[in-house]
């Protein structure tokens, strides 16, 4: 069983649309539907933005579901590259939470995660190399490994995404994927982030997200579309 979350209808829908032998189940006031895509079982659903959000939706879907693989799917802020444009592709190394600092308290250690100990989480290479590998033969754009931070902020502003790039060493950012691979490591449960690029996470943000929000996110339903039936 593969799991897929996106924080937005429109990252999920064109799954949703195109799953076969579809089932929906309602937890935590999630709608989780159960099917097949492309031949591979599968359970999708929206978690809506936040840390919070995705790490419940992770978590069901592993105890529930028997999620053996969870993807995190969706669009994100470009930071930290010239290199990574609106409509390039990232499929995360790994994943940090930019806004979690323990620091005051607890020195160098304030940035690790409680029970991994780490403030970097990896990916699952296998699945991880599967989408990029992917993305190379079917997606004409940029397509782009590297550390992905979230946070529970929309970041809209050049001071702040400096600041995080320079200390996380991301290229994107967005508001779920650290907590999905939290959630996923504390499991055991192999995991990747899917990202298509919506903006810069700069001063243009809040005028280039909604322009270009629809258009990445088809781009990676039509990714995740090709990939499954490899995984």
């Amino acid at each position: 069983m593969i799991g897929i979350i996106g924080a937005m209808a429109v990252e999920v829908d064109g799954l949703i649309e195109a799953m076969e032998e579809k089932t929906p189940e309602t937890i935590s006031r999630m709608t989780f539907w159960r099917g097949t895509l492309g031949g591979a079982a599968c359970v999708v659903a929206q978690c809506g933005a936040g840390k919070v959000n995705a790490a419940v939706c992770a978590q069901t879907m592993i105890l529930r579901f028997g999620a053996e693989i969870v993807i995190n799917t969706g669009v994100a802020g470009g930071v930290g590259s010239r290199d990574v444009r609106i409509g390039d592709l990232v499929v995360a190394s790994a994943v940090v939470q930019h806004d979690y600092d323990t620091t005051p308290i607890d020195g160098d250690k304030g940035r690790d995660l409680p029970l991994l100990g780490v403030s970097a989480i990896e990916t699952d290479d296998r699945v991880s190399g599967l989408l990029a590998a992917c993305a190379k033969e079917t997606y004409g754009g940029g397509v782009h490994r590297g550390v992905i931070a979230t946070g529970d902020q929309f970041i809209s502003g050049r001071d702040r995404l400096h600041e995080i790039a320079a200390r996380t060493g991301a290229i994107a950012c967005e508001m779920e994927g650290g907590s999905i691979g939290q959630a996923c490591a504390l499991a055991g449960v192999p995991f990747a982030v899917l990202r298509a690029i919506s903006d810069n996470a700069d001063d243009n943000a809040v005028d280039d997200f909604p322009k270009f929000a629809a258009e990445s996110a088809r781009k990676s339903i039509a990714l995740l579309l090709e990939a499954l039936p490899r995984l």
